[in-house]
């Protein structure tokens, strides 16, 4: 998978269903819904997971996003451009510099491309939440260890016909001793013998009821989203605002 600054090449690349957690995966392995319910344990749990209203975070390509998940509205940014858009109605605006540039090409593209972005965005935040969700296929692979060297229980996951990139794979890495997600793998196609990049999910801290992880490093090659953040109330204006905004902490 392929990164750039710009906005308007991001392909969303990854699987993505509804965000509010509950219902159990698709998968009839009971080995992988133990270590799947242990990790959504060391990270918070479920109800930690939904009561959480806020969530802010950095991403790729100099991206910064907040997400009201009672709401559903969405606030973007990247470098001059800002979008305040709802993820229910996918409706929108988009400005730069603070004015108002929706009707333009430029703000169709940065429309009809952002609950993509979202989908694909939030999973490289909250993915170990998601491991149970419905549609996923979650089976266990056996033990392994990660590039790190610490032993890991192996989880594969598969999609049934959810999210934006339904034919993706997955192999999610648990450290057995803390039981968080240490690594990920990412397959564009299920059948695909060899993943296009191995990463490694660690850096955890506290952000309200919630363990996040901020270290997305891949072998040799560090990375971090700086900015991450969970919060029950955000300043007045934020998630209505046409140029960027003080970060959330």
């Amino acid at each position: 998978m392929r990164f750039v600054p710009s906005f308007l090449h991001l392909a969303a690349a990854v699987a993505g269903s509804a965000l509010l957690l509950g219902c159990s995966a698709n998968s009839a392995d009971p080995k992988a819904t133990a270590v799947a319910d242990r990790v959504m344990t060391a990270m918070g749990g479920t109800d930690a997971y939904n009561n959480t209203r806020y969530l802010a975070w950095d991403f790729f390509g100099g991206q910064y996003q907040i997400w009201d998940k009672k709401t559903g509205d969405f606030h973007w940014e990247q470098d001059t451009l800002v979008a305040n858009y709802n993820l229910n109605t996918k409706q929108g605006h988009v400005y730069s510099r603070g004015k108002d540039i929706s009707a333009s090409p430029t703000g169709q593209k940065v429309l009809d491309g952002l609950y993509p972005a979202w989908v694909n965005n939030s999973y490289w935040l909250v993915m170990p939440f998601k491991l149970e969700d419905p549609g996923v296929n979650l089976t266990y692979k056996g033990e392994g260890k990660t590039m790190d060297g610490a032993p890991a229980d192996v989880l594969g996951m598969t999609f049934n016909k959810v999210g934006v990139t339904p034919d993706n794979r997955y192999e999610v890495l648990v450290n057995r001793a803390t039981g968080l997600v240490d690594e990920w793998a990412y397959f564009p196609k299920a059948t695909d013998a060899q993943p296009a990049f191995r990463r490694r999910w660690n850096e955890y801290a506290r952000h309200g009821e919630l363990l996040l992880a901020s270290g997305r490093s891949e072998a040799d090659k560090p990375t971090r989203f700086d900015y991450v953040a969970a919060a029950q109330t955000v300043p007045e204006g934020v998630m209505t605002s046409k140029v960027p905004v003080t970060k959330i902490q």
